[in-house]
Parts: structure tokens; C-alpha cells; sequence
């Protein structure tokens, strides 16, 4: 009987081994079980069991198994490779190298350990050994195509390409067949920007395996970088049904939808990324962008610094963390983030063209420019770059290379929208008011979020408003609104009826505009009309030039009792009634350059006057320099509406103020006001002139090249004097 049990369990391994090899793992395994419990130290079914165990995808389990079949035959090379080859996917690398070197001591032409120990070397980034190791393989059987392919991934690991490509191409001709050789060709190709021929080797791959998941996903990166987004996003998409869980699918899946500007989906793709990988980088950054242009800046900030406390030396992390320090208006970080990342990537044209950027908005224009220049001595055809760059000679006063800037980036794309803006801006700052045209190019870049989406037409043509119902509707700041509101008197005369849309707190100012039917709020119902126009659309509609703006004033109106009731408050007038507003709202683009603190006008102070503040809200350091000096008067929440500064203004002898809604309304009012400006004024005050065409009452007090706000005030004090015989 002791003779009995080893021929039936040589009987069973074989009919255990049949089933195996036809794939009925479940049977197969009953087999090598019933064996084992009757001879537990079976080498072949202890080692088959473990091999089942890996097919299964539990590749601890196969270690476990195949570690038990090693201690009945420890140089068994076939256990040892496959105990590599399981604790590969359990990415202990070390180990498994130590089992394919074991291995290759009993039999060195052993050509699969050779190969897989080449593929451990390349994951522990040892490609030297590797190629070594793949060079012995091909030495020894050189018609394995699996050995040319990885050894065409380990060449291109080292930058040797044409190599690698000439490695692949060997694969393919010893198998035409062999998916994986295709897909890592594409993968070079991609490296080298070859797209189109990378596309066409994925598709290569899937045309032999359809649900290769991984030729899926890259196949879509390659698409998304030839700018055919539709199809690299069926590409993800694909990939995401066969794995719903593959982080790098539905990382490059937002990226795509970033492109396609499907921002919020963008948002959920990564988040469903970084649900299964908390630690994935490039899923990090990536949200940023798409938070970043959601315009969810602290959100998009916080989700760069947690990418560079996994990758401190992320070029792209640091320079688009620079983008958006810039727009929450944090320069000199917005500078030193770049800065980090030009040092770690001096060929990054972005990183250059955002540290030019943050330059340009610290007013250190030539330094902005040389930025601009690297970045575009990198990118030449970079129509952002050269439009930026424009914005920096603007700054500079060099108009004429400005508008060239401009004309360099249309030429690269004719239809980008900021570069159209930006050359309206320029040329309407210069007085020619041909630049209207460009600046309606505002819908589709900065202000397209903004963009009311009517059924009504817009009003393009002055005569098309005859008895017909035209809604104007407020777009940008207070200040915008009582400009062109001037316009809505226009309309009624061309035979419209006019309904005027402002923002809540200018409703009670506009009660009285000449020609206005109704009034309405932004945010209420809005009753029926035939055409709509935004009111900065309005002097392109009418045709205005420099020549005939409608500057008739006043066009609005303070409430005579709401009037007479702030000249109670103000008190018996024993001197000249001067209002102050020296800071606009801190989020307005180019507060840094218009506003001034309350310090500042402390020369004009000394002078015999009553000085009333026309704002109503004051920063914290404002109101402590104000309470200690005692000399401007205060009515802080008494100014609820524009109605009510209005109705102050109307007992005041004068306004003096930076670039705020505070000057067009005392301009709207009919009421002196001087105003003072930057350097590099908005447009809407030209050049060169201490008059405005759009407000007869004003008078502009503006910088020199010093930008010194210090000579600006001194000049005002000269002219008060002289005024008020001060």
C-alpha cells in the first residue's frame, strides 16, 4: 500500500495538469489539493497551485504557495521565476531580482529570467543593468519579441529613441501580432511629439486587442495633444469601462475635459482620481487648473501646495501655483513661485511667460519683458505670451510696440479674443474710438462668464430701435453703469421705449434719467422687450467718437429733499465743502495703481476747508489714521445707496478722488471733481490732457514717470490754493 499513493497522485496531477492548461482553474485546483492531503510535499502541485493563486490576481497567496513547493525543490528555476514574477506585482522589486539572480545561477541561459529580471531592473530605474540583461536574452534566443519590446522601453528610458524605435520594429517582425510592442512604440513616439504616428501605433495595438486599457488611456493623451479632444475623450471613456478605477484614465480624462472647457466634470474626474490615489500629483495640479478656472482660486491654490508636498520640484505645479497667486492679486508670491520654477526648468516657456506676468503687475515692466522674451525665444507662436507682452509696453508707454505685440499675436491666431481686447484698449486710450469694435472681443475672453445669454437680438443698428422695447443692461462696476448710462436718453430719442438694468444700489439714482421707461434691478424679473444691448456695447451702436461724445451734464440728479437733509448734517457752511474718496474696491484688477491711502492727502488737509468722506467703507488702517486726526468727517453707514452719496455730493463744493465710481458720479452730477490718476490711466481718461471729453466739470491730475502719488497731491494743493484762496 505504500507504493499506492504516489503513482495515484502522479495519476491525478496529469488529468490535474489537463485542466489547467485548458483553463478550468477551479477543477484544476481541487486536484492539486486532493494531492497535496495525501502528499503534502507534492513539488509539482504545491508550485501549480501557487501559479492558479497568481492567474487569480493574488499574488501574496502565489508567494505563500510557490515559497512551500521551494522548500521541497529549492533550485527549481521555473518556481523561482514565477515566485519573481508575483512578487513583482507585489512591487518587491528586491526580492523578486534575488529570485531571477537564483535562478540564473542554476542555469544561466535561462531566457525568461532574463527578461523578467530586466523588467524589475527598469522598474527600480537601474536601466543599464537592464539593457544588459535583455542584451543577454536576445544573445541567447533572439527571435523573443517580448525581449526586443522591453528592451526598446529600457533604450527609450535612456533617451536613446531611434534605438528604441529600431527595437520595437524587431518585435513587431518576429510577432506582427504583439499588441504590447505596438503600444510602447507609441509611447516613443509620443515622446518624440510624433502624434500622429504615435496615434496610429495605439491604434495598431487595439486593432489586435480592443480592450487594452492602457493603449486606451495613452492613445487618448496623444489625441488630446493633437487637439482632437472628442475622440481622446471617447478614448477615456473607453478605458473607464473596461477599469472604472484606473486613476491615470480618469486623471487624463479631466485633463481633456479642461480642454473642451467642461470644467466641472474636469473637477470630478480628478476627484474620483485622488478617491482611489490620494498621493497622485499630477491628478493634484491638474485640479488646480480646472478649479483655476472655475475661478475657485483659494481652492485651486490649496490643491497646487498639496501636489508640491509630494513633488517639491514640480516646474509645472510651482508656475501654474504663480498663475493663480496672480489673480488673487498676490504678486510678489505669484513672482517667487515662478521664480522657483524657471530655476528647476529653464526651458518652461510658461513658467516664464507667468513670471512675466507678475512682473508686469508690479510695475517692473522691463524685467516683465525679458521674461517674455524667453518664454517666447521658447514658443515664438505663443499668441498669449506676445499679447501679454503687450500689456508690459503699455505700462512702459510704448504704444506703438504694444499694438505690434497685438498684431504678432492675431497673426499666430486671428481670433484671440484678449489680444483684440487689449488693442482696443490701447487704441481708445489714445483717442481712437475705432477701438470699440475690439473691445466687444471682451465677451469672449475676460468677461465671458459674464455674458447674458438672450433670446432677444442685441441692438446693433440705431435705427433698428424705433418703437421697439430696448433693454440696456449694467455689465461691469458701478462706475461703468453711471458712465453709460448716458446713453439710455440716446435710445429714447431714436424712438425706443428703454428699460435700464442696474446693480441694486444704483437703482434710486437712475429713478430720474430722462428717457428711461422703467428701472430695473439685476437679479429681478425683467418685463418683455424686442432688442438688449450691454450699456459699453452703446457707444459702438451710436458711433461715438472722440468728437461727439454726448457729455452733457448733469444727466442724473440728487433728490432735492434727500439734498437739503445732508446739508442739515454737514452744518453751517463757514468754509469750502470738499468730499474725499482716495480707494476703490480691493478687488477691482488695478486697485494697486489707483488706490491710495488716506495719509496721502494729509498736505491737502492743513487747509482751511471741511473735508467730508464720500466712501463708505473704509479700510482698518484708513479708519485708525481717521480717528486720530479728527479732520475728515464721517458718515460711514449714512451712505447706504448711490442715491444718498449723491444727495451729499450736491452740498459740497468739490470732490477730489483716485479712479472710482465716486468721480463718474460727481461727473454725472455736473459737480467739480479732480480726480487723480496713475501713470497709465484707464483708458477712458486719454493721454495727455487735464481735461475729460466725457465730463466737462472734471479736472485730471495725473502721475509722471516717477508714479509718485507724493507730486500728484502737491500739485492739488497748489490748485486748491489757488481755487479757494486757501
Amino acid at each position: 500500500m505504500a507504493d499506492v499513493a504516489p503513482v495515484l497522485a502522479q495519476d491525478m496531477f496529469a488529468q490535474g495538469l489537463a485542466l489547467h492548461q485548458a483553463g478550468q482553474l477551479a477543477d484544476a485546483e481541487r486536484i492539486y489539493q486532493r494531492i497535496l492531503a495525501v502528499e503534502p510535499k507534492h513539488f509539482d502541485s504545491l508550485h501549480l497551485l501557487g501559479v492558479i493563486f497568481m492567474q487569480r490576481g493574488d499574488p501574496a497567496a502565489a508567494v505563500r504557495q510557490i515559497s512551500a513547493a521551494l522548500q521541497v525543490t529549492p533550485h527549481h528555476i521555473l518556481a523561482l521565476n514565477n515566485r519573481g514574477n508575483a512578487l513583482q506585482q507585489l512591487r518587491e522589486f528586491g526580492a523578486a531580482l534575488e529570485n531571477y539572480d537564483r535562478a540564473l545561477s542554476v542555469r544561466p541561459d535561462y531566457v525568461e529570467a532574463l527578461i523578467n529580471r530586466g523588467a524589475t531592473l527598469t522598474e527600480l530605474k537601474r536601466y543599464d543593468e537592464a539593457l544588459s540583461s535583455y542584451d543577454r536574452a536576445i544573445a541567447i534566443r533572439a527571435d523573443v519579441a517580448e525581449a526586443h519590446s522591453n528592451r526598446g522601453n529600457v533604450l527609450s528610458a535612456l533617451g536613446r529613441h531611434d534605438e528604441a524605435l529600431a527595437s520595437f520594429a524587431r518585435a513587431l517582425a518576429l510577432r506582427p501580432d504583439y499588441a504590447p510592442a505596438y503600444y510602447n512604440r507609441g509611447n516613443v513616439l509620443h515622446a518624440l511629439k510624433r502624434y500622429h504616428d504615435a496615434a496610429a501605433s495605439y491604434d495598431r495595438a487595439l486593432a489586435i486587442y480592443p480592450d487594452y486599457t492602457d493603449a486606451l488611456t495613452n492613445r487618448g493623451v496623444t489625441l488630446h495633444a493633437l487637439k482632437r479632444n472628442a475622440e481622446a475623450l471617447a478614448s477615456f471613456e473607453h478605458a473607464l469601462a473596461l477599469d472604472p478605477d484606473n486613476v491615470e484614465a480618469l486623471t487624463n480624462r479631466g485633463v481633456t475635459l479642461n480642454a473642451l472647457e467642461r470644467y466641472e466634470e474636469a473637477l470630478a474626474s480628478y476627484d474620483r482620481a485622488l478617491a482611489l490615489d490620494p498621493e497622485h500629483a499630477d491628478a493634484l495640479t491638474n485640479r488646480g487648473v480646472a478649479l483655476h478656472q472655475l475661478r475657485q482660486f483659494d481652492g485651486a491654490l490649496a490643491s497646487y501646495d498639496r501636489a508640491l508636498t509630494l513633488r517639491p520640484d514640480d516646474a509645472e505645479a510651482l508656475s501654474n501655483r504663480g498663475h493663480t497667486l496672480h489673480e488673487l492679486m498676490r504678486f510678489e508670491e505669484s513672482l517667487a513661485s515662478c521664480d522657483r520654477a524657471v530655476t528647476l526648468r529653464p526651458d518652461f516657456a510658461d513658467a516664464h511667460s507667468n513670471r512675466g506676468n507678475a512682473l508686469s503687475a508690479l510695475q517692473r515692466f522691463d524685467e516683465a519683458l525679458a521674461s517674455y522674451s524667453e518664454a517666447l525665444a521658447l514658443r515664438p507662436e505663443d499668441a498669449k505670451t506676445l499679447s501679454n507682452r503687450g500689456i508690459a509696453l503699455h505700462g512702459l508707454g510704448r504704444f506703438d510696440d504694444e499694438m505690434a505685440s497685438y498684431a504678432r499675436a492675431l497673426a499666430v491666431d486671428p481670433d484671440y479674443p484678449e489680444a483684440h481686447f487689449n488693442a482696443g484698449w490701447c487704441r481708445m486710450l489714445r483717442g481712437d474710438f475705432h477701438g470699440w469694435r475690439q473691445y466687444e472681443w471682451r465677451w469672449q475672453g475676460e468677461l465671458r462668464r459674464a455674458k447674458r445669454n438672450f433670446a432677444q437680438p442685441l441692438w446693433t443698428h440705431v435705427a433698428d430701435a424705433a418703437n421697439k422695447t430696448v433693454l440696456l443692461h449694467a455689465e461691469q462696476g458701478f462706475g461703468d453703469t453711471i458712465q453709460f448710462c448716458r446713453y439710455a436718453p440716446l435710445a429714447a430719442e431714436l424712438g425706443a421705449r428703454v428699460i435700464l438694468e442696474v446693480q441694486e444700489p444704483l437703482r434710486g439714482l437712475m429713478q430720474d434719467l430722462p428717457g428711461v421707461a422703467q428701472i430695473v434691478a439685476r437679479g429681478e424679473a425683467l418685463p418683455d422687450f424686442d432688442l438688449q444691448c450691454p450699456l459699453l456695447s452703446l457707444p459702438l451702436v451710436m458711433g461715438t467718437t472722440l468728437a461727439t461724445i454726448p457729455a452733457h451734464v448733469p444727466y442724473l440728479s440728487a433728490r432735492p429733499d434727500a439734498a437739503a437733509e445732508w446739508d442739515v448734517l454737514l452744518g453751517p457752511k463757514k468754509r469750502p465743502r470738499i468730499g474725499l474718496a482716495w480707494s476703490g474696491s480691493p478687488l477691482h484688477r488695478n486697485d494697486r495703481n489707483r488706490s491710495i491711502g488716506v495719509g496721502a492727502f494729509s498736505p491737502l488737509l492743513g487747509l482751511d476747508a471741511t473735508y467730508v468722506c464720500l466712501q463708505p467703507t473704509i479700510s482698518t488702517a484708513d479708519a485708525d489714521l481717521l480717528r486720530a486726526r479728527g479732520d475728515i468727517t464721517l458718515f460711514g453707514e449714512k451712505l447706504k445707496t448711490f442715491a444718498d452719496t449723491a444727495a451729499l455730493i450736491a452740498n459740497l463744493d468739490l470732490v477730489i478722488a483716485v479712479d472710482t465710481a465716486v468721480v463718474h458720479l460727481a461727473g454725472a452730477l455736473g459737480k467739480p471733481v479732480w480726480v487723480l490718476l496713475p501713470f497709465m490711466p484707464d483708458w477712458r481718461w486719454l493721454l495727455d490732457r487735464e481735461d475729460s471729453p466725457w465730463y466737462p466739470t472734471a479736472r485730471l491730475f495725473r502721475q509722471d514717470q516717477s508714479r509718485s502719488w507724493d507730486k500728484v497731491v502737491a500739485r492739488i494743493a497748489v490748485a486748491l490754493r489757488q481755487r479757494f484762496a486757501l
